[in-house]
């Protein structure tokens, strides 16, 4: 694959995921997604995450996905605790 066409498959990836940033701060998926227990800011910080990866940056892909992997594993355990008998 030549170089400009590698730039331009980033760019359009890029674009991609500038799209999906727009949305996920659009108060009305917002609103949508956190009524199904997705927080947003993780999903932000997961789009992050894969856009670093798809750049080849797989120090900060490795750090932004770590993270929300290990904060939804915490959410998670802790919904699990709450509907467990004291």
């Amino acid at each position: 694959m030549a170089e400009s066409a590698k730039s331009r498959a980033l760019k359009e990836i890029d674009d991609l995921f500038d799209e999906l940033d727009g949305l996920l701060k659009n108060v009305d998926v917002e609103s949508d997604l956190a009524t199904r227990g997705v927080n947003v800011s993780l999903a932000i910080v997961a789009a992050d995450g894969l856009r670093a990866y798809l750049h080849g940056d797989k120090a900060r892909a490795a750090d932004d996905l770590g993270t929300v992997a290990e904060e939804i594993l915490a959410r998670l355990k802790a919904k699990q605790q709450e509907g467990k008998p004291s």
